[in-house]
């Protein structure tokens, strides 16, 4: 791996994870920010920090070839407040990279795996390989089994083991990643509204409380741009609609701020379950 590293950052912790962690190792980090989304605390842990506009693929490319960046990756939602502002066409005129990929990709197809894929040949097209985006945070990757004091019930195992082939399921017909499920009804399913909107309508269908949530990654799933997330707010969330226990994929979910997310669901008393063939295979048998 090369010493020069490159970051195309949008907003939220995840892009400070990753530079935090490349600082760490000794690399050289060269940042790339969105305008009006990036956090300025990453330039304390970049050698090269440059803002550019979203819409300008070229933009972004120029300033990782000219620091002599090989590897890169891309992680960061765009703040969508930014999008509404006074100006913000004017300040996010797509350059001639930009229009090309408009045009012979993403106006035909928009979803998120053609735009995925889209980028990983831009950037390749450079001679810049977008490698897997949990390089420097693998510590804040979920793990198998309980990841909190408190564990699930056996009524709520019970719950996960029906809604873990479930949630799959819809994973694998790109209809959402998420599911709330109460014994053994399914009350909610993610769609395009995102997790977090999910779990509100959760907690408004189920007054009463004491409801899981499960989260898996996409079955098409590149680690290179698509890995789910779970911070602290999520489990605000979770708290507020009075959900009992958050389920996860191990080492394709990313806790943001691990430490911080689990002593969060400590205090509320949310337990948190890493799932695979060996969890469940453990549960199964006592239950």
């Amino acid at each position: 791996m090369s010493d020069v590293f490159g970051l195309v950052a949008g907003e939220g912790s995840f892009p400070l994870l990753v530079a935090r962690g490349a600082h760490a190792q000794g690399k050289k980090v060269v940042v790339v920010g969105f305008r009006g989304s990036a956090s300025e605390e990453l330039r304390q842990y970049a050698q090269v920090f440059e803002l550019a506009s979203v819409a300008r693929p070229g933009s972004w490319l120029r300033i990782l070839k000219k620091h002599g960046v090989s590897q890169a990756i891309m992680v960061g939602s765009v703040a969508k407040t930014r999008m509404t502002q006074r100006f913000v066409i004017i300040r996010n005129l797509p350059d001639w990279q930009g229009l090309k990929l408009w045009f012979t990709v993403l106006r035909k197809d928009k979803r998120p795996q053609t735009v995925l894929s889209a980028m990983i040949n831009l950037f390749a097209s450079r001679g810049i390989e977008l490698i897997d985006s949990t390089t420097f945070c693998k510590d804040q990757l979920a793990t198998p089994g309980p990841m909190t004091r408190r564990m699930p019930t056996d009524d709520q195992w019970q719950d996960i083991h029906f809604g873990w082939d479930r949630c799959n399921t819809i994973s694998r017909l790109d209809i959402g990643q998420a599911m709330a499920v109460l014994h053994r009804d399914v009350i909610a399913v993610e769609a395009v509204e995102g997790t977090n909107a999910m779990i509100e309508r959760a907690g408004n269908l189920c007054r009463s409380g004491g409801w899981i949530c499960i989260k898996v990654s996409n079955k098409n799933q590149d680690m290179r741009l698509d890995v789910p997330t779970v911070g602290t707010t999520t489990i605000e969330k979770l708290h507020a609609a009075k959900a009992s226990c958050l389920v996860l994929e191990p080492d394709k979910t990313i806790l943001l701020e691990k430490e911080k997310v689990i002593e969060l669901a400590e205090k509320y008393q949310i337990a948190i379950v890493g799932y695979d063939s060996k969890t469940a295979a453990k549960t199964e048998e006592r239950i």
